[in-house]
Formats: structure tokens, sequence, C-alpha cells
């Protein structure tokens, strides 16, 4: 993500599996209507780890109105006599779990569901919820807007950190991942554009539906839906292909990766340029990070004022106005650090921004930009913005400790996150800092990790005499408070 103002996991491997200890559990064999997340306890459900969704949407943009049939195929943890799912408005017609028709009760966005039969643990069950309504825009702590967002022409979804409740039924945490199928339904003339790879179009009584698959696990903050009159674009590039036997070096397999964007006609003109070195970035983030964890990738673009800000949503970041390049780099770096290795909780979120952050500083130094040193002292010294207080936010908090939901995107998240692996690079060297760079990636791809995953990770992969360091670092910049004495 990147937010304007501030300028600039095998699936299922975290905490949804949960055994009814979070809030307002209703008895032991009853999954947890939370995962307990720092920021956002009521986020997730536990009991359960979903590894499929299956959305069939029909949106129609005059109305507004959304109707929807979700079909999550999971495992349970547990034994679960009932389980949560977190949906925020829209009315619920009818809900089965493998077939039967379940109980259901609602308080808030906790939509909980009872099978007729008890679910045992380690047992696969299918879900289908049927809905209908008008999808609600919700406000995030911090004033940003997420969640169903009308456009001129159509409509935009976006889900971090809690936006995908507003379209459909899940278990919204980002240590709950899952493979998706959505098949969106828009009136002829528009086009519907999601995650993955197209999966084929039809019309019908003036009506058009549009296919969207993707196989590798996603978050579903990362999840999108755009709908309008957008100017498409295909294209394929070569990619690297992850191998068991040398999945780090990449290269000696190849691959074709999708290149699909999709563009408001109004914004077409200014974003022809940054869109166009999207195959040469990717390049760039191969060689600098790794293989491409995707089978696809490309970019949304609305015109600007649809959102406030710009979304790694998976394999297609969505931008808000035509972006410059650097943008599209962040965006792109995301794709690894965020989408593919994604956070335990809310509170890890530097892992994605500072990482993002730290690629737009390599981008500059190896494209005759300023260098990341001098980026990183400007910042230290408190020069490097004009606005008024920016320099000084900078140090309002540690970036692994944001002092509330309202601050997971705020600047010590971004800027100062990548201090931290400027320090690093700067503790270790360049050979073995590029080494971490590509090995983390590698190591927890299609995972989730926390801040002391990455810690560890570094710690074990540094030569021996840097460690103290390293540990000093941990201590004073990623969670020490106020600016450190010495840069």
């Amino acid at each position: 993500m990147l937010v304007v103002a501030v300028g600039c996991t095998g699936t299922g491997t975290g905490m949804s599996t949960g055994s009814g200890t979070g809030t307002g559990t209703r008895d032991r064999t009853a999954g947890a209507d939370g995962v307990g997340d720092p920021y956002f306890p009521r986020m997730g459900n536990g009991g359960y780890d979903v590894t499929h969704y299956a959305l069939t949407l029909d949106y129609d943009p005059g109305p507004r109105r959304l109707t929807g049939t979700a079909t999550l195929t999971a495992r349970a943890g547990q034994d679960l006599t009932a389980f949560n799912l977190d949906l925020l408005g829209l009315t619920v017609g009818s809900v089965t779990v493998d077939g039967d028709r379940a109980r259901t009760s609602r308080d808030g966005q906790e939509l909980t569901v009872r099978p007729g039969k008890a679910l045992r643990k380690g047992a696969d069950f299918r879900t289908t919820v049927r809905y209908a309504g008008r999808p609600r825009t919700i406000t995030d702590p911090d004033g940003s807007e997420e969640g169903w967002l009308p456009t001129a022409d159509g409509a935009l979804a976006l889900g971090e950190p809690t936006g995908s409740m507003a379209w459909f039924p899940g278990n919204h945490h980002p240590s709950d991942k899952a493979s998706y199928d959505i098949s969106v339904t828009v009136p002829d003339g528009l086009t519907a554009v999601s995650n993955g790879e197209p999966r084929g179009q039809r019309t019908e009584n003036g009506r058009t539906t549009f296919g969207w698959h993707s196989s590798e696990p996603l978050a579903s903050y990362t999840a999108t839906v755009a709908v309008g009159r957008y100017k498409v674009a295909t294209s394929q590039i070569a990619a690297d292909r992850f191998t068991e036997s040398d999945g780090i070096k990449g290269g000696d397999e190849r691959r074709r990766l999708l290149v699909y964007t999709a563009v408001d006609p109004v914004e077409a003109g200014a974003s022809r340029k940054a869109l166009a070195r999207i195959p040469e970035i990717v390049g760039w983030g191969e060689r600098t990070f790794g293989p491409y964890p995707f089978s696809s990738t490309g970019a949304i673009v609305d015109r600007e004022g649809d959102a406030g800000y710009a979304l790694e949503t998976q394999t297609r970041p969505v931008y808000a106005g035509a972006p410059s390049t650097v943008l599209v780099v962040h965006e792109l770096a995301h794709q690894w650090y965020g989408d593919s290795v994604t956070p335990k909780t809310w509170r890890d979120m530097w892992l994605n921004e500072g990482f993002a952050t730290y690629a737009e500083w390599l981008w500059d130094e190896e494209h005759g930009g300023r260098t990341a040193q001098s980026v990183f002292a400007a910042l230290y010294r408190g020069d490097y913005y004009d606005e008024p207080g920016a320099n000084e936010a900078v140090w309002a908090f540690p970036p692994a400790d944001p002092p509330g939901a309202a601050h997971v995107s705020d600047a010590p998240v971004y800027q100062r996150g990548a201090m931290v692996l400027h320090k690093i690079r700067r503790t270790v060297g360049d050979p073995a800092f590029r080494e971490i760079l590509r090995g983390w990636p590698t190591t927890y791809r299609h995972r989730n990790a926390n801040t002391a995953d990455f810690t560890s990770y570094v710690e074990r992969t540094a030569a021996p005499e840097h460690r103290r360091a390293l540990r000093e670092i941990w201590t004073t910049w990623l969670h020490g408070t106020g600016k450190p004495s010495r840069p």
C-alpha cells in the first residue's frame, strides 16, 4: 500500500485455526469470533482454515446492488458446533454447510453459522452463503476509505485492512490465505477485473460475465474487483520459475508471465509511460528479490480520487490516477513482500511497507537517482521532506510497534522501516544483504511471517560476528522509541 499523504503461506499456516479462545467464544466447540489480532481483534475467525473461495457476483452500478454467492472450502482445526464468518452489511438469504441448511445469527460483522451436524477436527467442509444488498464503504481508523468504493462508471473493491468483509463473507485476516475463483457479471460495455488470470467471458441478455482464477494463496485484503470502462492490454514476458533445487538463484528455468493492465480511458495517456516499464521492473525485481512469486502481473488504474491511495492487490496493483514509475516499483515489490510473504498480524506491517519503500531507494540508486545512503542520511538529519512536521513524524513510534490501528500505515512503518533495512545492509555488507533480500521471500514464499521470524532469519543468515550489532538494531531502530542517538 502507498498512502498518498505519506508520499511516498502455504495456505492456512497462521492464526485461523485457534481453538475458540478469542473474543466472544460461546462454548468449547465453537470457533472464536476473532483471531485476537492486536489491532483488529475481531477480524478473522477461529476453528477452521479456508483453502478456497468461489465467488459468483452480479453487480448493477445504477442502484449499486451486489448479488453474491460465496462457497468456501475449509478444513476444521477443531471440533466445531458453530463457526463465524466476517461479513459487514448485506442481507444473507441462506447458508448451507455440505449441502444442508445451517442456522445463522448476526452481530455486527460476525455471521455465526451453526451446521446441522457437528464438524469433526480435520474434516473438510463446504459452506455456501447467498447474499445481496448495497455494499458499504468502510472508513478505517486512519480515516482512509476501503471496502466497496463506487466510481463514476462502476466500483472498486479494496480490502486493506478490513474492507473485504464489505463484499464477501470469509475469514478476513491475513493469517488465513486461500486460492480464489471469482466470477463477476456486469452490464454490457463494462469490464470486471480481478486477481490472477482471466478465465474467459460470456455475454447473455445484455450482461457480461468475467471469470478470474488465482491458484496461489491470497490473503483476502489483497483481493480486488474493479468494474468500469477500461482499456485492457495483455502481453507476456519471460520470468524465472521457482524450482525445488534452486529456489533462491532462479533463472535456470523460464516461464511465460501474463501482464494484464486495465486502465480508465481518462488516465490512459498519463499512465502509458510507467505501465510500459512493468516488464522491466519485474525483471529488476527478480534479479533483486528472486523469482516472481505469481503467474501474472499488471495493473488496474482508476481515476484520481476513486481511492485515496495505491494498493498492492495481488498480481494486479490498483492505482488511483496515473502512477509514477517509482510507485509501480513500490507496489510490485509488494508482490514479494506482503503478498507472497504475508504478515501474521497487522502489527507486522513494516515487513510489507519497509521493504517496498526500500525497493524504491534501491531502484533510484540503480537508475541514476539518489543512493539509499543519501536518503537514509536525509531522513536522519530531518531535511528529507519539505512539509512541516513530516520529518519529525518518522520518529513518532518504532516501526514494529505502532501505537494502534490508526497508525499501521504511518510514516515510521514506511520510512523508518526502510531505515532498519539500510542499517542491516551497512552491518552485514552488500553481498550478504542481497542474499537476505532474496532469501527471505524465498524461505517464506506463500506463507505468513512476523517480526520475530524476520529477525531470527537475518541472524541465522548473517555471519556470527555481525549478530551482536544486529541485535542492537532490533533494540534501537526496530523497537526503540524516539530518534536513535547515532545514524
